[in-house]
């Protein structure tokens, strides 16, 4: 597949697809999405179990199910060689759930925190959910391959510095400091990198497949 150019962002040429980072056979049942399910119906209960407790300990257990297993499900996937686009797809998905649950449980649990929490949702739920599906419009697993299209994107977004700052400080540090004021400025920061990747995505262009016959 050809590099395409749009409003001067040129994406990367993408590797065939039959080589390590490209498409296989999909498979709904493997062992990594086995465990994306288990992880995720754990941490939900234990979020639904915390709001009604209103127990703090119970919401940290399932933010810390859902952390584990999310990186128990992947690393999987990759030393057994069952990485699939629907299990990316599927772990997608279930990362939403399992924060959506954590987060409204602690806006719940503590009030105060919620413009800092709803921000962060906005950003996580949607504007980062679509760039993470937007792997699907090219012929790479998942997106932690997408550095084969664009690599300042996948540096922003799927790298592991990425990950962690993504996902890891805003919880670590509402929980460890109930700051709200700086939990909304990293918040609304990464709202702006997720709009400003959208941006670069947009002008790359997703392609789109030609019509049939």
């Amino acid at each position: 597949m050809g590099s395409a150019v749009r409003g001067g962002v040129q994406a990367q040429p993408v590797a065939d697809p039959d080589d390590r980072y490209g498409v296989r056979e999909e498979r709904l049942l493997t062992g990594a999405t086995v465990i994306t399910a288990i992880r995720t119906i754990a941490s939900v209960v234990l979020a639904a179990m915390a709001a009604h407790q209103e127990s703090l300990y119970l919401l940290v257990a399932a933010l810390v199910v859902y952390w584990i297993g999310d990186m128990l499900d992947g690393f999987y996937a990759r030393i057994r060689d069952c990485e699939t686009r629907i299990g990316a797809v599927l772990d997608i998905m279930c990362d939403r759930l399992n924060a959506g649950a954590f987060y409204i449980g602690l806006a719940w649990l503590q009030p105060d925190l919620s413009p800092a929490i709803f921000v962060y949702l906005a950003e996580f739920m949607v504007v980062d959910c679509f760039l993470s599906i937007a792997f699907l419009a090219w012929p790479v697993r998942s997106p932690n391959y997408f550095f084969v299209v664009d690599r300042p994107i996948w540096l922003w977004n799927w790298s592991k510095p990425a990950k962690a700052v993504n996902s890891a400080l805003f919880a670590v540090l509402l929980l460890v400091t109930g700051w709200m004021w700086v939990g909304l400025v990293i918040a609304l920061a990464l709202l702006a990198l997720k709009v400003v990747s959208l941006h670069r995505l947009v002008r790359i262009g997703l392609p789109v497949p030609g019509a049939a016959g």
